[in-house]
């Protein structure tokens, strides 16, 4: 079951990239859609059932095919596969540009093939091997399906991502090969379950840099992250819906089931600097976001705030620091693939995202899109009831009591700045609001002309100022025609309303509920933390 939850994606890509132009766009992504789907089921079956497949696979490597889904892995294959499945229905509203969709499609399932198998793997070389597999459809997305307004820009973006991930990857594979060589095994269960005995401290210390170096770059975590605002920027919208709800993901993941759960020793002594490291992100994504004007830009710096948080649960080392970690891991892909989906809409109906130019409110306008997008920012900025809130205020409570080996004092100091970071979150999410939701916050707006165009400003009124001398700001007189979208009210079509509802019921679900999650999720801890 689990063997056919990998193979049915990379044959259906393997198939549609074979389709080229003879194959229209909607049939592709009806082809995407059914099997993302039924890459779903066949993975949620697999899950529940224990469903496992180990055979020998290059004995002279001593490379088994051995794939199997736990409480960890097996909530991270479920969101792939569900936000796959909402990437491509997105398709029949958005024809790819710069290639057939046939291709774009098939990148998809590409993606989703190599993100199950490495969500999967219980072999160390082939975690590694699953997860290359992964890179090169996405870097097609972005090369070649990117924003085609700029391709200089798109370029770049496929070359950042080419140099740093794979620099990333090489040093994983040396930290894997390392670990193999000194440990005898490639097995995770077994080398989760030695956590480091027989291997001397330096040895430790070494596999751990190198393998958290290396998966770093994927989650990413400040300063190895500036690949990703540009990727996201250029990428289309399903790309960048896979790139931060599926890519990320696996960096985080790898993170716990090589470094955290097979040298615990050695990642506890980095786990200072990661603390340090992923509360600067907190910070420096959190004030780029007050300043940035392109929308979609926005979304990826945010999302870079967001994976702090991340990294620092885990650099506790604690049960509930690695608990709120994978919950937050989770939250933040259904979280960003929403926003995604919204923004990524507008931005096509409108031409552009940048945020100093006046558009009509959303919440006159198109109050459905209006509302998925303040769903995101709400669950983003951490407001108790939506799934974010799960994530992040563990990970501060996490880090005023870490794991053993580690600075109380210092993780106390990341806890604070970590919570002021949250602080900013709140910030960025309500200028997005204002400006995009409310339509309110825009200076010097030019009146509107034409037969939808409403009364005339007053000029006294346009001239008055506050006690201060602060010009006024109110919602900016543009015509709802001017949204260029689907119909009079410029909401997002149906093939992107349904998914993002889909996704916003989720965030809405978990924020609620979390022990949907953590009922299955903390059993699978105990291989890889003690406390």
């Amino acid at each position: 079951m689990i063997g056919l939850a990998c193979a049915l994606p990379l044959l259906a890509g393997v198939v549609l990239l074979g389709g080229g132009t003879e194959m229209s766009g909607r049939t592709a992504a009806r082809t995407g859609i059914g099997a993302s789907l039924v890459t779903l089921v066949l993975v949620a079956a697999a899950w529940t059932t224990d469903a496992v497949v180990d055979i020998a696979w290059l004995p002279a490597l001593d490379l088994r095919l051995h794939l199997g889904l736990d409480g960890i892995s097996g909530p991270l294959a479920v969101l792939a596969a569900l936000v796959t499945a909402a990437a491509c229905t997105t398709l029949l509203a958005e024809r790819p540009r710069g290639g057939s969709g046939a291709t774009f499609v098939g990148c998809l399932l590409l993606t989703l093939g190599g993100a199950v198998a490495t969500f999967a793997a219980r072999d160390a070389l082939l975690f590694v091997i699953a997860f290359e597999l992964v890179l090169v459809p996405m870097w097609v997305l972005i090369t070649r399906f990117g924003d085609d307004r700029d391709p200089q820009a798109r370029r770049e973006a496929g070359a950042r991502f080419v140099i740093y991930t794979g620099t990333g990857s090489t040093l994983m594979l040396l930290g894997v090969l390392l670990l193999i060589a000194r440990a005898g095994t490639a097995d995770l269960a077994a080398l989760g379950a030695a956590r480091g005995d027989g291997l001397d401290a330096g040895t430790q210390l070494v596999i751990a840099v190198l393998l958290t170096l290396g998966l770093a770059v994927k989650v990413p975590v400040w300063p190895l992250h500036s690949w990703l605002p540009l990727a996201h920027t250029t990428a289309p919208t399903a790309g960048s819906m896979l790139l931060a709800a599926v890519l990320l993901k696996m960096g985080t993941y790898g993170l716990v089931r090589l470094p955290l759960a097979t040298v615990p020793d050695g990642f506890a002594r980095l786990a200072p600097a990661l603390a340090v490291c992923g509360v600067i992100g907190i910070i420096w994504g959190g004030l780029v976001c007050l300043v940035e004007r392109e929308l979609k830009r926005l979304i990826a710096w945010s999302s870079i705030a967001h994976m702090g948080f991340v990294a620092l649960a885990l650099a506790t080392g604690t049960a509930t620091g690695v608990t709120a970690a994978l919950y937050g891991n989770l939250a933040h892909g259904l979280i960003s693939a929403l926003l995604f989906l919204v923004v990524g809409g507008l931005k096509h109906r409108w031409g552009g995202d940048d945020l100093d130019i006046p558009r009509p409110a959303l919440r006159d306008h198109a109050p459905v899109t209006g509302l998925l997008l303040l769903t995101g920012l709400a669950a983003g900025l951490g407001l108790p009831g939506l799934a974010g809130f799960w994530g992040e205020f563990p990970a501060i409570i996490a880090a005023l009591d870490p794991g053993e080996g580690r600075s109380t004092a210092l993780f106390a100091a990341c806890a604070a700045v970590a919570a002021a970071g949250a602080v900013l979150a709140a910030a960025y999410a309500l200028r997005v609001a204002r400006l995009v939701w409310l339509g309110e916050g825009y200076l010097d707006a030019p009146p509107e002309t034409g037969p939808d165009a409403g009364p005339a400003p007053d000029p006294d009124t346009e001239a008055d100022t506050d006690a201060v001398g602060t010009a006024d700001t109110r919602t900016m007189p543009v015509a709802a025609s001017e949204i260029a979208g689907v119909g009079r009210s410029g909401e997002l079509g149906r093939a992107e309303t349904v998914p993002g509802l889909v996704l916003a019921l989720a965030v809405l679900v978990l924020g609620v509920a979390p022990v949907l999650v953590l009922v299955v999720t903390e059993p699978a801890l105990t291989a890889v933390v003690t406390r």
